[in-house]
Order: C-alpha cells, then structure tokens, then sequence
C-alpha cells in the first residue's frame, strides 16, 4: 500500500470517521448516560416498550461499550450495526415527529455508523490486523465450513 494512494486515503478516512464518531458518541453520550444511570432510569424513552430501565441499560451498552470497540477497529462491524439501529430508533421513533433541527444529530450519527456498516473499518483495525491470524490458525482443525470461509476473507 503506498503512502498516497487511493487506499490509503481511504484506509485514513475510516479511521477518522470510525475515531471521531466512536469517541463522540462514548465520550458524550454513553458515559453520560452510565454516570447519571440512577437519575435517568425512570423517566428514560422507551419507545420500543421494553421498559425504562432495560432501554437505558440497551442504550448505555450501545452508546459506550459498541462506540469503544469501533474506535479500536474490534468487532467493527457489529458494533456499528448496533450503533445504527440504536441511532435509526431514536431518529425513525423516538424523534420521528420532531422538526428536523432537533433530529440532525441522530440523523449525522446514523449515517456514519451505517457508513462504517457497509464499507467496514479498514486496514488501521484490530479487525484488520487480528481476523487474518484468527483464520490463518484453524488449519486443519478448522473444517470444510472454516477453511471455505478463511479463503473467501483473503
């Protein structure tokens, strides 16, 4: 990979975005959420009638746990896939009759978390850097179902 390349321009924007969104969301929203946890548990949205408290505990795992492992580059995908319906269901749902001004935010991390949904996190991941060993290691052991997917990820 050349230092100026498409690729690598591409492989620095994903991180940019995976970094930016991820820390914001940790930082601002689910550490905010988990340290007031007691004060919020009452009255928290539940929009998709699960209950105040299981809702606020979904939001928090989502807002902090799933936002820290996109800044790493872990689980990538998953988490964003989590981040996405969390931001889909406060922006479609929660907020759905707001006007739009209220609704940017949401809207702004709903379409980079789904962004890092379909493009993946890059080659600046752990996922990047530990899935290839994952699957390099299962050798024989790994079966017919491991080997076909190990050579399809290369």
């Amino acid at each position: 990979m050349a230092l100026f390349s498409r690729e690598s321009f591409s492989n620095l924007g994903l991180l940019v975005l995976r970094v930016g969104f991820g820390a914001q969301m940790a930082a601002l929203h689910g550490a905010d959420k988990l340290r007031h946890f007691g004060e919020r548990v009452g009255s928290f949205p539940d929009p998709l009638n699960l209950g105040h408290r299981n809702s606020l505990i979904l939001s928090v795992v989502a807002e902090l746990l799933c936002a820290v492992l996109l800044v790493l580059g872990l689980a990538s995908r998953l988490a964003a896939l989590v981040l996405s319906f969390i931001m889909g269901v406060g922006l479609f749902v929660q907020q759905s009759a707001a006007p739009w001004h209220k609704k940017e935010l949401a809207a702004l991390y709903f379409g980079a978390f789904l962004t890092i949904l379909f493009l993946g996190p890059g080659k600046v991941s752990l996922d990047a850097v530990l899935l290839p060993r994952i699957f390099r290691r299962g050798g024989a052991s790994r079966g017919a179902a491991g080997a076909r997917l190990a050579s399809a990820t290369r």
